[in-house]
């Protein structure tokens, strides 16, 4: 699942949840390839209706299958100004962090590797729902974009729909795409939760 440059990600819709789940599509088959659900501990999960959820750390398990064990998890711990998420791989191996910029009214944060170099900025406008992955060159190396699922749906649910895209990055594809699906799902699990 990791060395896919597509991924169509679908979020379960409801108008009163505590955990967030997500499906991963391919976007050319609509056909599953994975899930993200939310697995922050239940003391958190309701924690939330007295503190802003932005503050409380959460956790977001990325598996091939529903019981699988995760491919990929995406870890925040509690937060005040600025929030660091670590992502850690199926051998329980961090592979990076992402740190959100202190002060932006669009949005975005900077995607280190294990070193502590910073590859990649993810940049863009909550308004729009368009962000683009940037390596530290600036040459683009991915986007993550809204994908409508129908003017109803949007107006009466939380549910996002989007499309993350990463280039052709040749030998450094697995690990590229590993923290870029995990950047595009941090967008929104992450960095613009709501309430």
């Amino acid at each position: 699942m990791l060395n896919r440059r597509t991924y169509f990600i679908r979020e379960h819709a409801g108008v009163f949840k505590l955990k967030d789940t997500y499906d991963i599509l391919d976007p050319e088959t609509q056909q599953q390839i994975g899930y993200a659900t939310e697995a922050t501990p239940s003391w958190a999960v309701w924690l939330r209706l007295l503190i802003k959820k932005q503050m409380l750390p959460v956790t977001i398990a990325v598996r091939e299958q529903p019981e699988s064990e995760p491919v990929l998890r995406i870890e925040r711990g509690w937060t005040f100004l600025r929030s660091k998420v670590h992502i850690v791989d199926a051998q329980d191996q961090r592979i990076g962090y992402f740190k959100s910029k202190l002060f932006t009214l669009n949005g975005g944060f900077y995607v280190f590797n294990t070193q502590n170099e910073q590859i990649a900025e993810v940049k863009g406008s909550w308004k729009s729902w368009d962000f683009k992955f940037l390596a530290a060159s600036g040459q683009e190396i991915g986007v993550v974009t809204k994908k409508w699922a129908g003017l109803g749906r949007e107006l009466f649910t939380t549910a996002d729909n989007y499309l993350i895209s990463i280039n052709d990055m040749g030998e450094q594809q697995a690990a590229s795409s590993a923290l870029l699906l995990a950047a595009g799902l941090a967008i929104d699990t992450v960095f613009h939760e709501r309430q």
